[in-house]
């Protein structure tokens, strides 16, 4: 350093050596003066009055079970399968019993097949009541379960021949002391051979289509039948079963339903639809 040259001091104020946080002296920063001015601060612009959403109109909650649905349920029902009647071929009630405890596990279309001939061979009920199990048991054995539907139809004509004279009683309390007659096999015979609407035939079709429109959520028989018979019209009972099998079987098939020719399409959310125009409900399957 040069003789007299001394370092500059800092200034008493200490701008120049001004420190912001950690980073260590801030250089380039010019002295303010007297006459500086400050600049004012300017006001954020206001911010535009937001516009009044408009209320989105309350839509009610959706109710599968609502009056107003099952009624249409119905209408189109009765547009579609207007004269329906039980699939079984018979002549008699006790035919009837017959061909119902047959068809369980089996399709009608095969009962159908083996009736004419079984009941050619045993005209009546008491011809029934004259048989061992094992001697039916070759008759019916293309329809399947052969040994423990044997045991139930001979165990039910014995029953019909010696509490009830021979014929099939019209109660529901009566058909259900038959061997091999649970409420399907009585509401069967009690709605299409007796005009009784006590109750809802509940088979594979309406199990799976009732759940699927929303009917109910139950999976046994029983509780399904006691859904149905809350929400659908007693006077309904008996055709609304007819109407829905042969639904099953035309249109809402298991297996790849037709819902494009479904006139329920509408008003059905099934999860599995193969065709849709509203929207689908997990717990519709």
């Amino acid at each position: 350093m040069a003789r007299g040259m001394m370092p500059r001091r800092p200034g008493k104020s200490g701008w120049q050596e001004r420190v912001v946080g950690n980073r260590g002296p801030v250089t380039g920063l010019k002295k303010p003066t007297a006459n500086t001015k400050a600049r004012p601060r300017l006001k954020p612009p206001a911010k535009a009055a937001a516009s009044p959403r408009k209320k989105a109109k309350s839509v009610g909650k959706y109710d599968p079970l609502a009056p107003a649905r099952v009624h249409e349920i119905l209408r189109r029902l009765d547009e579609r399968y207007p004269n329906v009647v039980c699939a079984l071929r018979h002549r008699s009630a006790w035919e009837l019993v017959v061909a119902t405890i047959l068809s369980a596990q089996c399709t009608d279309v095969r009962v159908n097949i083996v009736t004419p001939g079984l009941f050619a061979k045993y005209p009546t009920v008491r011809h029934f009541a004259a048989l061992k199990p094992e001697e039916l048991e070759p008759d019916i054995r293309s329809t399947g379960f052969f040994r423990n539907k044997s045991k139930s139809v001979v165990g039910a004509a014995k029953r019909v021949v010696s509490e009830f004279g021979g014929e099939v009683p019209a109660e529901m309390e009566k058909l259900l002391t038959l061997p091999g007659v649970a409420r399907k096999t009585a509401n069967v015979v009690l709605g299409s051979w007796f005009g009784r609407n006590d109750g809802v035939v509940v088979d594979t079709h309406v199990t799976r289509i009732s759940r699927r429109l929303e009917l109910t959520k139950q999976a046994d028989a029983v509780k399904i039948e006691r859904d149905l018979m809350q929400v659908v019209p007693k006077e309904h009972w008996t055709l609304f079963s007819h109407q829905i099998i042969h639904h099953g079987r035309s249109l809402c098939v298991a297996r790849g339903p037709k819902c494009a020719e479904c006139p329920l399409e509408a008003l059905c959310h099934a999860v599995d639809k193969t065709w849709s125009t509203v929207e689908t409900h997990a717990d519709a399957r």
